[in-house]
């Protein structure tokens, strides 16, 4: 845990000892009244917490702090992930992944080669899929979160997307079949480009790839159809491999 973060009603109130927090910060970082750890508000500013007091003569115990901004807590890259809906085991990775990278927002998909009971995991259908999103923010010492849509179709997803593009945004779509161009030789040769655009989106498929259907409809709709390489990666490493390369690109890993 790099940062301990608290919603705005938290930040200005004791910390119970039985929450995962305080105990971190005792057990784990050894801290004692005077100590200072570093903490944010969710959707806020970061800085530094005192602590001012530990009250822990009965089982209703607290954790005092005071807590001082020092930042802007990370913004969000204009970075947009659309990504086929991974086997929920390895979307939990894939959630604390980008939002450690740090992009603004994740769009899970379920494209037609996709297993569709995928969606009624509890990391679609609750509060879990923000769990690991909050957990990859506190990795990454951010505490801004992505944000998470689900999408029954990948046109679905593209309608939403599209009305909030503007003209010089960049559209890609990664995929290992007869793509006449790179990710990497892409961005080389438009590294300017990026570096002024608004807005990039990547589109990933799921572990079986997109059909010829969805390829033509990301083709209609402006995606480029670029390949990485010409192994098959997991949905999760092709995406934390998009994002690093397309965020790189953009100057935002410098």
């Amino acid at each position: 845990m790099n940062i301990c973060l608290f919603t705005k009603q938290e930040i200005d109130k004791p910390l119970s000892l039985h929450d995962a927090r305080a105990k971190h910060i005792i057990k784990i970082l050894k801290k004692k009244v005077g100590d200072t750890f570093n903490a944010g508000i969710i959707e806020g500013s970061s800085g530094i917490a005192l602590i001012t007091a530990i009250d822990d003569i009965d089982e209703n115990g607290t954790l005092s702090f005071s807590f001082t901004p020092q930042g802007d807590g990370k913004p969000l890259y204009p970075l947009i992930m659309i990504i086929g809906f991974p086997r929920p085991i390895q979307l939990k990775r894939l959630l604390r992944d980008m939002a450690g990278l740090g992009v603004c927002e994740i769009h899970l998909v379920a494209t037609e080669l996709g297993e569709k009971s995928y969606l009624n995991s509890s990391l679609a259908t609750s509060d879990a899929g923000r769990t690991m999103l909050v957990e990859g923010v506190v990795q990454a010492a951010g505490t801004h979160i992505p944000s998470l849509y689900i999408h029954n179709s990948l046109n679905e997803c593209l309608d939403v997307i599209e009305k909030n593009l503007k003209q010089d945004d960049v559209l890609f779509a990664l995929d290992n079949v007869n793509a006449k161009d790179s990710l990497s030789s892409v961005l080389e040769r438009e590294s300017s480009l990026l570096k002024e655009t608004r807005t990039a989106v990547a589109c990933i498929g799921s572990e079986r790839g997109w059909t010829d259907k969805e390829r033509e409809l990301l083709e209609s709709k402006g995606y480029k159809r670029l390949r990485m390489g010409n192994r098959v990666l997991r949905t999760e490493t092709a995406a934390t491999v998009a994002a690093s390369l397309i965020l790189g690109a953009m100057g935002y890993l410098n």
